[in-house]
């Protein structure tokens, strides 16, 4: 998996998960990404501020390629528990996740754990705030037929 920094013709920044480069560019040949915030459909990829690189260190002499594909598959059974740990936990707030936490670090709303939407300037408005947030890519699957 290759999370890729996207951005709209609005401005809006948002990440993607992807197989590979490949992927990302088909399904941007093909309009099969929209922003999460406005549903536009124009998407570009933007560089990355951060990535992780596993090292090339070998396991031992004859390395076997199902290791990777065990390895693998252990990270999206992970993944895929986090991301329903984060689902049941946290409340989703969509694209009002910026007025929603802000409510709650003035004492408007109760606090709560809550998940959502952000842009770039919106993450800016809540360091300057002293909002504490933290980014968590979300796994998100393709429905079964496409």
């Amino acid at each position: 998996m290759v999370i890729f920094d996207l951005i709209c013709p609005e401005g809006h920044n948002f990440e993607g998960w992807f197989a590979d480069l490949a992927d990302l560019e088909k399904q941007l040949e093909d309009g099969l990404i929209s922003c999460p915030v406005c549903g536009d459909t124009r998407i570009m990829r933007t560089p990355s501020t951060f990535g992780l690189v596993k090292s090339k260190t070998q396991k031992g002499p004859g390395a076997l390629p199902e290791d990777k594909a065990q390895e693998k598959a252990q990270l999206l059974e992970q993944l895929e528990r986090l991301t329903e740990k984060i689902k049941e936990d946290y409340q989703d707030v969509g694209s009002q996740f910026t007025t929603e936490a802000l409510k709650m670090h003035y004492g408007a709303t109760p606090k709560r754990n809550i998940r959502g939407l952000s842009t770039q300037d919106e993450e800016e408005i809540l360091k300057k705030e002293g909002v504490d947030f933290l980014k968590v890519p979300m796994l998100v699957r393709k429905p079964s037929g496409m």
